[in-house]
C-alpha cells in the first residue's frame, strides 16, 4: 500500500501537515510545475484546495487549464482527483475538468444530505450535518450527486473516469482524517 498526495498550490499550505498526520506523504505542487510539461510525479491522489479560481488567493486555475489533458490522463490510469470550491463567480471556472460543472460561489453554513451511498461520504465525517460551511453549490455537473441541501442542491460529486475518480466538493472544511487516509492510499501510485 502506498500513500502519495499532491497538493496543488501557490505556496506551502498547513493542509499538507493533515495529510501527513493522516499517514500520507504529502508534495506541493505549485503553477509552474503543474503547467511545465516535463514535470513528473506519482500520487494516488491530487488535491485542489478551496480557491483556486481566485486571483486574489492563487494563480493556479490557468497553470490547471495548461494541464487539464494530464489530469485527465492521471485520473483515467486510476488517479484520485478532489477539487473543492472554485470561490469565485467566474462561470468557466472548472472548464479544465473533462466532465462539465457548474458553480456557484455562495459563502455559508448548509445542512448536508446524503444522496447516495459511497464511501466518499466520509469526507464530512465528524461534522454536524446540519451546519457545515459550504462557498456554494453545483447546480448542473456531468457527476453523480453524493452530498446535497435538502433542497437538492448539490455539494459533494463524483465521477469515475477510466480505473480513477474525481470528486468534486464545495464544502469549505478540511476532509475528515478517515477520509484522507482511506483517499490518499492505494496499491498503486499513478504518473502525472
Amino acid at each position: 500500500m502506498t500513500c502519495r498526495v499532491g497538493l496543488l498550490w501557490d505556496t506551502p499550505l498547513i493542509f499538507s501537515r493533515l495529510i501527513e498526520d493522516c499517514g500520507a506523504s504529502c508534495e506541493a505542487i505549485t503553477p509552474h510545475m503543474l503547467a511545465t510539461p516535463f514535470w513528473r510525479g506519482r500520487f494516488v491522489a491530487l488535491i485542489v484546495p478551496t480557491g483556486f479560481a481566485n486571483p486574489t488567493y492563487s494563480k493556479l486555475l490557468p497553470a490547471l487549464r495548461a494541464s487539464s489533458g494530464r489530469i485527465e490522463r492521471f485520473v483515467e490510469n486510476g488517479g484520485r482527483l478532489l477539487v473543492f470550491g472554485a470561490a469565485s463567480t467566474r462561470q468557466d471556472a472548472y472548464d479544465w475538468l473533462p466532465i462539465p460543472v457548474t458553480y456557484v460561489h455562495s459563502y455559508g453554513p448548509r445542512a448536508v444530505r446524503f444522496t447516495a451511498d459511497s464511501p466518499y461520504n466520509s469526507l464530512i465525517s465528524g461534522y454536524d450535518l446540519n451546519a457545515v460551511e459550504c462557498d456554494g453549490t453545483f447546480p448542473s455537473h456531468g457527476g453523480e450527486t453524493l452530498a446535497a441541501t435538502p433542497d437538492g442542491e448539490a455539494l459533494l460529486i463524483s465521477k469515475e473516469i477510466g480505473e480513477g475518480v474525481i470528486l468534486v466538493t464545495s464544502v469549505h472544511e478540511y476532509p475528515s482524517r478517515e477520509f484522507l487516509a482511506e483517499f490518499s492510499c492505494a496499491d498503486r501510485e499513478t504518473l502525472f
